[in-house]
């Protein structure tokens, strides 16, 4: 039977002489929770496990020239009319000065998108996904922004656009299973990508999800398709991964995820968590308005950091980043 370990990560200048440190960030951990299907957890200490550690401790590769020894906001620029929580705010003139903000609130990458992939949306034309989403990302690189920008689409037409456009990264939420030139053309390009979960696509994710293990599903899932990219010339080094909260998951879904990210670090990749605004929040937080769910949102980015994750997806990035800013000198001791 497959065994699974999770680091149980701890923070802080008061560490044992035999902490092993996680992937090579600011967490460190002396035992790991192991995880079997049809098995109750077991706790151990992690110098008695009998399997491999390195994917949880090796140092993960700089990707779009950003290291992973310190936590990262990953700002959100919608270009798209039907959003769930900035449909249509931004457009233009109004797109390039969000990016300049977002950068000046210290945003280290910008994830540009031009399709709506929130619950019950509809598939957006390629065309018209570029004219949304090129341009504006020509604009940033214009207004001297040399911040990592990320293209948020699951469309091979769509990336190359934004690529041209001066994109670093791709960022598909299909975990490149809707359009299958899409990894070949990352791999052609050399260009960083993001894999993310999602059981179900997003006209229909939000209809009776259903797991046998929604943590150890999504988990050999992010692996799968892992290898499936690097056999398709995608360097592992240059990959990162999502397990896409709120993607075709229920509360409890999104919960058993939450409570348990640390697992992701078995992937031996960076790990993104993209919870901002979502309607969890809302509902265990008791705020309608998803444009009033920041304080929620950091409240679970925190917690995140907390299990080693590294890149943090958000909208309100001046509230994360100073967050993250206070919560790095305060529990991680680590003053930027």
């Amino acid at each position: 039977m497959k065994q699974y370990f999770r680091p149980l990560v701890q923070v802080g200048p008061a560490r044992p002489d035999a902490a092993l440190t996680l992937a090579g960030g600011w967490g460190w951990f002396t035992h790991v929770e192991v995880l079997e299907r049809g098995r109750a957890p077991v706790v151990t200490s992690a110098d008695q496990v009998h399997g491999d550690l390195d994917a949880l401790t090796a140092s993960r590769a700089a990707i779009a020239g950003l290291g992973w020894d310190t936590p990262h906001v990953m700002g959100i620029l919608n270009l798209t009319p039907d959003s769930f929580s900035d449909g249509g705010q931004h457009s233009g003139d109004a797109a390039t000065a969000h990016a300049v903000q977002m950068v000046q609130d210290g945003a280290a990458m910008i994830d540009v998108g031009g399709e709506s992939t929130r619950p019950g949306a509809e598939t957006v034309d390629p065309q018209d996904e570029i004219a949304r989403t090129a341009p504006v990302i020509e604009a940033i690189r214009a207004a001297g922004i040399d911040t990592p920008v990320s293209i948020d689409t699951r469309k091979a037409a769509v990336a190359a656009a934004a690529l041209d456009a001066g994109a670093d990264v791709v960022n598909d939420v299909a975990g490149f299973t809707y359009d299958a030139a899409l990894a070949p053309l990352c791999a052609y390009r050399g260009a960083p990508v993001c894999v993310m979960h999602a059981q179900g696509d997003p006209a229909t994710m939000h209809h009776d999800p259903h797991y046998d293990d929604v943590l150890l599903d999504v988990y050999d899932y992010l692996d799968a398709r892992i290898t499936a990219l690097t056999d398709q010339g995608i360097a592992r080094d240059q990959i990162i991964a999502d397990p896409g909260i709120g993607f075709g998951k229920t509360l409890d879904h999104n919960m058993a995820l939450l409570n348990r990210l640390s697992l992701f670090h078995g992937l031996g990749v960076p790990i993104l968590l993209g919870v901002s605004r979502k309607r969890f929040i809302g509902t265990l937080g008791n705020e309608p308005d998803a444009a009033r769910r920041g304080p929620g949102s950091v409240g679970v980015a925190l917690a995140a950091l907390g299990q080693g994750v590294q890149l943090i997806r958000a909208h309100d990035v001046a509230l994360h980043t100073q967050a993250i800013a206070l919560w790095r000198a305060s529990v991680a001791h680590q003053a930027s």
